[in-house]
């Protein structure tokens, strides 16, 4: 339910706003992350020379192969964002969920770009923090 459906709006600072940024936050920075993931994406489906893959990490899989999960985890991220902006409960827990596997898979994503993935783990765990602070928000009550 909206704000404007219980006919009041938050006074700034009380626990009902910062709930709300958190999950504009999180929707924000994830449809961003989602684009990351489309652009790293087409760049290793268009173009896999692109990528320098170290010989001695653990996991060697092709980059052609990275760019389609790269592709199909953007689109998921993607649009699980526009589902919390959009206000929908199941995009929280799906959220998190989501987001990990995105921190998971960049993880996997070191030997390809180190920086970048290491930049994208950082914002995903920031994501999972507003998601989890929103959740416990909404089971304590607004």
């Amino acid at each position: 339910m909206t704000r404007e459906q219980h006919g009041t709006v938050p006074q700034p600072g009380t626990r009902v706003a910062r709930g709300e940024g958190l999950r504009l936050f999180a929707a924000a920075i994830m449809i961003m992350i989602g684009m990351f993931h489309l652009i790293a994406g087409f760049a290793a489906v268009l173009r896999g020379s692109y990528f320098v893959v170290s010989e001695n990490y653990f996991l060697v899989i092709d980059v052609a192969v990275w760019g389609w999960g790269h592709l199909v985890l953007g689109i998921i991220v993607v649009a699980t964002g526009a589902a919390l902006f959009a206000e929908r409960p199941w995009a929280y827990v799906s959220g998190i969920v989501i987001v990990g596997l995105s921190a998971l898979g960049n993880f996997m994503f070191l030997p390809y770009q180190p920086l970048w993935a290491v930049l994208i783990i950082a914002v995903d765990v920031a994501v999972v923090w507003a998601l989890a602070m929103r959740l416990r928000e909404l089971s304590v009550g607004d």
